[in-house]
């Protein structure tokens, strides 16, 4: 039984000035957790105890699924990640250390060369395979902006399996395990998700999809089909090419003078008032125009690389997307350091004159899917204060390549049906990749095939946020006067709240009951302090959020205690011989 006279657990009435979220706030304001550092968090009891629940959750369908636990540490040297090529990937994005010996370390991001290594170790076989291994262990990576507490931390509790089979086919049965073991993780945690198509990232691999939990909080922005049943991150959206025209014949393009036009809007208002620029058919759009964006990326060597991306002018550079679409490096603004560096590029009127294939520039030009074959665009002319009208692709510009990171709006088609996408926001709480042979290959892993040759096995990488998924929960399931735990994850099933003076009968009654329910299988949190009033009971009880708050009070001299439902706020009376009945089922 937990006692809150003695429970190690301080509750605020004010929210802590560094929290951002409303998860943050209420797991701080209910004594769940304290900032230990910017992305560190220490766990008190009650937190500790949410998150064993989601613990065990996760462990009990891994178990059963037949999947085997094992266990790394979380200090791992650097030679692993120098054949996979990861050390020199991860860039700042990982702690290192040296020891004393002057050898070099990395705080573990995720473990796929660690476990790679152990079944090459103990396997030799097909006949040992397939096999699924599992681990629930701290991760470390170095935000740049840890933020939203548990949401996005440096330091942080995942559960990561990995699977070996023989071939391709073995992968997709095991991937498809994985997935339905998330789905009945979820469904146990209470925490609602959708499933969408991702990007693997830093992981390598094909196939990959995330399980994101619907928070207008998160980070990740995924799109849903409003016909059919696509869904996919941001980032992971592809857009289908319009067929190529013909436009081989068109009037050559012309160079104009359009001064005072350094943004789109000012350049398409200037087309639309000019009688000799107007167009005949109907106005001009933004989307008639060739926006090119010169971005900076840093590889994880240190050196940096110029990047134009010429997207329809009614669209921005998603930076997310791009970041994605150019891992390991990382994308940066051009700063006007850099545009010095390149006289070449006239800012605010950079055309295709001065980039693609055809020129002369050391800066690599890629385009949008939009921009096909045929299509003729409103540019800049790499002059200040000149455009470029007519310039057909294919015909007067060629680009090194296609680059598909342009925003991803509401109201854009869908890849699969041509119906209307949403957005909407998201925390990845689960994501699943089948990575081929990437890992095996790179550390030479291979086993003894059917036909006595050697042959590499191929694997799958499975991750849960254990750590997010408490704050995931929180954050899902709160509402105005505290936390409100699903009772399969909370501290508690009960929590007895002693509603009277101290030396009173109430006092004595709660002991009892409380422990008439603990014997009967039911956790209990008593509030049995004598120093607080009933108002600071009752607050700190919506406050902590067990899912039954048992009041005995008044009603005492009528045999009755109140019985209140966290989530619904539906109070009744129940008969004080009947409350274990009542509530053990």
């Amino acid at each position: 039984m937990l006692r809150l006279s003695t429970l190690f657990v301080r509750t605020l009435r004010e929210d802590p000035a560094d929290a951002e979220v409303p998860s943050h706030k209420a797991l701080v304001r209910a004594g769940y957790i304290r900032r230990a550092a910017p992305g560190g968090f220490s766990w008190l009891p009650l937190g500790w105890l949410v998150y064993r629940n989601v613990e065990r959750i996760i462990r009990e369908e891994m178990d059963r699924a037949g999947f085997q636990e094992v266990h790394f540490p979380a200090l791992l040297p650097r030679e692993p990640y120098e054949l996979s090529g990861r050390w020199t990937d991860y860039g700042d994005n990982v702690f290192r250390l040296k020891d004393r010996r002057g050898n070099d370390f990395i705080m573990a991001p995720t473990h796929e060369e660690m476990f790679t290594l152990l079944v090459k170790d103990l396997y030799s076989s097909y006949k040992d395979l397939p096999l699924v291994i599992y681990q629930i262990q701290t991760k470390y990576r170095d935000e740049a902006r840890p933020r939203a507490g548990l949401l996005r931390g440096r330091e942080f509790v995942m559960k990561d399996s990995y699977s070996f089979d023989i071939d391709d086919e073995g992968l997709a049965v095991s991937y498809q395990r994985h997935r339905d073991v998330y789905i009945k993780v979820f469904e146990r945690l209470g925490l609602p998700v959708v499933i969408v198509s991702a990007m693997s990232g830093a992981m390598g691999g094909s196939a990959s999809e995330e399980f994101l939990a619907p928070i207008d909080v998160g980070e990740d922005t995924y799109v849903r089909c409003t016909s059919c049943d696509y869904a996919a991150n941001v980032e992971a959206v592809r857009v289908p090419p319009p067929p190529a025209e013909d436009n081989v014949d068109a009037p050559p393009a012309a160079v104009e003078d359009t001064p005072d036009t350094p943004t789109i809007v000012t350049l398409v208002d200037l087309m639309n008032a000019r009688d000799d620029l107007r167009r005949s058919d109907r106005e001009w759009t933004a989307a008639d125009t060739l926006k090119n964006v010169v971005v900076k990326l840093r590889h994880p060597d240190g050196t940096f690389e110029p990047l134009a991306i010429g997207v329809p002018g009614d669209r921005d550079v998603d930076m997310k997307r791009l970041e994605a679409a150019v891992l390991p490096a990382a994308a940066e603004p051009f700063a006007d350091a850099d545009f010095a560096a390149h006289p070449e590029l006239a800012k605010g009127y950079i055309g295709p004159g001065v980039l693609g294939v055809a020129s002369s520039s050391d800066i690599r030009f890629v385009v949008d899917p939009r921009v096909v074959d045929g299509t003729r665009w409103i540019t800049g002319a790499d002059r200040p204060g000149r455009h470029v009208v007519g310039l057909v692709a294919g015909r007067d510009f060629t680009p090194d390549g296609v680059l598909d990171v342009a925003d991803v709006r509401a109201g854009d088609a869908c890849p699969d049906c041509g119906g209307s996408l949403e957005l909407a926001r998201g925390v990845e709480m689960g994501h699943i990749f089948q990575l081929g042979r990437l890992y095996a290959t790179a550390l030479g892993l291979t086993v003894l095939g059917p036909d006595g040759q050697q042959i590499t096995p191929t694997m799958g990488s499975y991750g849960i946020g254990v750590s997010r998924a408490v704050a995931a929960i929180a954050e899902t399931t709160l509402d105005e006067l505290g936390l409100c735990w699903p009772r399969q994850v909370a501290p508690a099933d009960v929590h007895v709240v002693v509603a009277a003076k101290p030396g009173s009968e109430q006092f004595p009654a709660a002991e009892r009951l409380a422990g008439e329910l603990e014997q009967a299988g039911v956790r209990v949190l008593l509030d049995d302090r004598d120093t607080v009033s009933p108002g600071v009971k009752f607050k700190d009880a919506e406050l902590l959020g067990v899912p039954t708050i048992v009041v005995v009070g008044r009603g005492l001299a009528d045999g009755v205690v109140e019985v209140k439902d966290r989530r619904t706020g539906e109070r009744r009376d129940v008969a004080l011989a009947e409350v274990v009945t009542a509530l053990r089922g």
